[in-house]
């Protein structure tokens, strides 16, 4: 029996399922299908983020963060400097903190 995946995996996958016995087929991207298929994850790790709550969020949530680590070496950056560029936006324009919900602008002439 075969499962189809079609999917950017972790890359001690193959081996896990070796270790279960059964056999992976992979090959290895280049760099434009990695970066596409890159995107693809952090869009799924977006919606079981969004589908999930408590401890399996938090899980969720790593995985999320280990793709959006990948996305940024492709930009020649690390995870630190996300956090930085956050860190700056945050002392700009604030974070999430105080839920604050903007209905609208009105113009004034």
């Amino acid at each position: 029996m075969e499962r189809i995946y079609n999917k950017l995996v972790r890359d001690k996958i193959p081996n896990i399922i070796k270790e279960k016995g059964e056999t992976p087929v992979v090959r290895i991207l280049d760099e434009i299908e990695y970066k596409n298929e890159l995107e693809k994850k952090l869009y799924e790790e977006y919606k079981e983020v969004i589908e999930s709550t408590g401890d399996e969020r938090v899980e969720e949530l790593a995985d999320m963060l280990e793709v959006i680590r990948a996305l940024a070496n492709l930009e020649n950056k690390n995870l630190n400097d996300v956090i930085a560029i956050a860190d700056k936006k945050n002392e700009k324009r604030g974070a999430f903190e105080e839920k604050i919900f903007l209905e609208k602008v009105i113009e004034t002439k």
